[in-house]
């Protein structure tokens, strides 16, 4: 049987997966936007559907002065006795914690911070009751995995870290989980950064402290010895077993849109593991991943796409948008007095702060789609603009926006890309609602604009390579198509009105 990856598509990076019943659980980071730690749920590992956010309250996330790429960084989502536990790192403001709930589609805990540093912390509850902390460290200037035991109900650490693995030699050795199978303890790290070199490996021991065997087929995931398959960076995986005894890996990865380009993010991908007669895991038997895979599966369901209109006709915004950082709510207003649409106030900050701007974003998750939104906006004040982005950072996005020039009424589109930014489109318009969007494919941008019945025009194309990973600095997220409106520096009390948007793979 066949299934396509990535299984969850666009910027959906460092998936953990839990298991309960028959039904998984999977959850991914966020970093800079809000809510944060996006939770899904399949019945078949192929299927996912959001349904909800573990960290969903300022309490729980502050993202103030979070720069990009900031915020959370990897969770992992465990069970354990009637709770799922959610455990992270805020890199911007308060460093590892988890959270904890019965219900992973609604309301999670406050935070419960551990003491113990590092970056990707994992949970590992033992047969015996004990509960160990794992996390990658800098110890003696030496990146390792650290491991202490902790007791669950406070997040006091019981012992010192303790290293317990440096790798097999690739640097960053991170995203550990710790696992019990077969009477051997597993440790399974990401290796070699999360670029091209990024990788899987894995160790065992008698002990969750080590010492640690090496695999002998190490990495057991990498694409890097395959520079023509479109899929790179292979790594950051979890395990689990399926309710019928199969094993099965998730894990990072992305696809090239040009060279070695890549603009959608790190997506969420699947592959099949067995064990050989040693006990060591191998992973799609070579360790090399393709969009279309051959496994045995589990039953599919039948795949229900996200809705391709969303007419913000509801008492708060669908799973798939996220504001950027902790949004001031009285900007947004979904109670408008109209039939449907959603209200966004022009506020002071734009798209180039690190802040939170007028702006909600849903993911880009297919190279070829369209997007678009109807636009009710009257421009009052010289600054004031409003419109459909592709944003991925605040140096790095391209938007088609109507705004006030020269006293006239004008729709522009602007790229900025590193510290170039500029007016590659513009027109005068008349006043009424406004068509914006914008047509994808793996290399171009189009952005179009129309009248509601009349047919749509061409403003101007733009490359996805000036906003891809690898033009931008330090970057982990992907882009976003975005609605946002600004009056970039100003007060204003004025208000942009978005009908509708939709979403459409092609």
């Amino acid at each position: 049987m066949k299934y396509q990856n990535p299984v969850i598509p666009g910027y959906n990076p460092d998936p953990s997966i839990c298991r309960v019943g028959e039904d998984y659980y999977l959850a991914t980071s966020s970093f800079e936007y809000f809510p944060g730690v996006p939770i899904y749920h399949s019945r078949d590992l192929v299927n996912w559907e959001q349904i909800g956010y573990a960290l969903s309250r300022k309490s729980q996330l502050p993202l103030d002065n979070c720069k990009p790429s900031g915020g959370i960084y990897a969770p992992t989502l465990r069970y354990h006795d009637g709770r799922f536990y959610m455990v992270t790192t805020n890199v911007s403001n308060m460093g590892n914690f988890y959270v904890w709930t019965e219900d992973p589609a609604g309301e999670w805990s406050e935070p419960i911070p551990v003491a113990q540093g590092g970056i990707d912390p994992s949970l590992f509850f033992d047969e015996d009751g004990k509960v160990y902390f794992t996390s990658n460290q800098s110890i003696d200037n030496q990146f390792c995995i650290t491991t202490s035991q902790i007791d669950i109900k406070t997040g006091r650490l019981l012992t010192k870290p303790r290293k317990v693995w440096g790798g097999t030699g690739g640097r960053n050795p991170e995203a550990p989980h710790l696992y019990k199978i077969g009477g051997k303890y597993y440790l399974m790290i990401a290796e070699g950064g999360t670029e091209l070199g990024h990788m899987e490996t894995i160790a065992r021991s008698d002990s969750p402290y080590g010492p640690f065997e090496s695999c002998p087929h190490n990495p057991i995931l990498s694409q890097r010895d395959h520079p023509l398959n479109i899929l790179q960076a292979t790594g950051h995986g979890d395990l689990v077993q399926a309710h019928d005894g199969s094993w099965w890996m998730v894990f990072l990865g992305y696809r090239l849109s040009r060279n070695a380009f890549h603009h959608l993010g790190r997506e969420t991908f699947l592959a099949p593991v067995t064990w050989d007669a040693d006990g060591w895991p191998h992973v799609y038997g070579d360790g090399q991943i393709h969009t279309t895979m051959e496994a045995e599966l589990l039953p599919q369901k039948p795949f229900a796409p996200d809705p391709v209109r969303d007419d913000f006709d509801g008492q708060r915004l669908a799973l798939p948008w996220n504001y950027l950082r902790n949004p001031n709510l009285a900007d947004y207003d979904l109670n408008t007095g109209r039939k449907s649409a959603i209200g966004l106030r022009c506020g002071e900050k734009n798209l180039y702060d690190w802040a939170s701007p007028s702006f909600i974003g849903r993911r880009q998750q297919h190279w070829d789609c369209e997007a678009t939104t109807l636009l009710d906006f009257e421009p009052l004040a010289e600054g004031e603009e409003a419109g459909f982005t592709t944003f991925y950072q605040p140096r790095y996005h391209y938007e088609i926006a109507v705004t006030l020039r020269d006293g006239r009424r004008k729709l522009i589109v602007r790229r900025t890309s590193t510290d170039m930014s500029y007016i590659a489109f513009e027109a005068e318009i008349d006043k009424g609602p406004i068509l914006l969007g914008v047509k994808a494919d793996k290399l171009n941008y189009t952005f179009v604009y129309g009248r509601p019945g009349g047919e749509m025009q061409k403003a101007c194309v733009a490359s996805t390579q000036p906003i891809s990973t690898e033009a931008t600095t330090m970057s982990f997220t992907g882009t976003f198509f975005g609605l946002y409106a600004t009056a970039n520096g100003a007060r204003s009390c004025n208000k942009a009105y978005f009908e509708w948007f939709d979403y459409k793979p092609l």
